[in-house]
């Protein structure tokens, strides 16, 4: 990937990022009664983003993409599940159970 290609593809993540951080401000009333599952899915929704940036860039093959995909789909599966086991929320431990395993994923991208 050229220089030009690299500053530009930078420059897109922090426009990206930019805006995901200005919509943040408008929160919905789920996401402030559901703040620990809103990080959570944040993150996801990120790694998925990041996903589909590196196979674009041919750093990532699609199995490869494939595999992480279905990994952070068990993890979203998982905390629907420990949310319904609690009137819709999950705990802190639960968040933090599910940082860990984002985390496993979100370090194999970029590999």
């Amino acid at each position: 990937m050229s220089r030009t290609n690299k500053m530009l593809s930078a420059l897109l993540v922090s426009i990206l990022a930019l805006g995901a951080a200005g919509s943040s401000f408008a929160e919905t009333q789920w996401q402030k009664t559901h703040p620990r599952r809103t990080e959570v899915n944040d993150r996801l929704a990120n790694q998925n983003r990041r996903i589909h940036q590196e196979v674009r860039e041919g750093e990532m093959s699609k199995q490869k993409a494939a595999q992480l995909h279905k990994e952070d789909r068990q993890i979203r599966q998982e905390e629907r599940d420990m949310a319904s086991q609690n009137g819709g929320h999950i705990t802190k431990q639960e968040q933090r159970t599910l940082n860990q395993q984002e985390n496993g994923v979100s370090r194999q991208i970029g590999q």
